[in-house]
């Protein structure tokens, strides 16, 4: 895959309704390409990428960066219900630990 290309986010998955392996590129989230093998569909969404990238640097629009290259800070506010925030405070309490280590262990896999 083209240097340019491959920091983007891929994933090939099988779609039922068109049955074929589908490419996807989060980044690129209009963006599909289906095949017969996983292999051709990674490499499709590969170039259809790639050919977007050029069209958009052509028409001077923003390129979106990949995910991977981006910065995060390790915050962001969550809403919830406030049964749900009494009911963590009170499993944070009960297990000795603060409500943020219960939050990010929930939010974590």
């Amino acid at each position: 895959m083209d240097r340019q290309i491959s920091k983007y986010t891929y994933r090939v998955t099988w779609s039922e309704e068109d049955q074929e392996f589908v490419g996807l590129c989060t980044e690129f989230p209009s963006l599909s390409w289906l095949s017969s093998s996983p292999e051709e569909a990674l490499k499709g969404i590969g170039n259809i990428v790639k050919e977007c990238i050029t069209e958009m640097q052509q028409e001077e629009e923003k390129i979106p960066s990949p995910i991977s290259s981006r910065k995060y800070s390790g915050k962001f506010m969550v809403r919830v219900p406030p049964e749900v925030h009494r009911h963590l405070v009170i499993e944070a309490a009960e297990s000795g630990v603060s409500l943020n280590r219960i939050a990010s262990a929930k939010l974590s896999y």
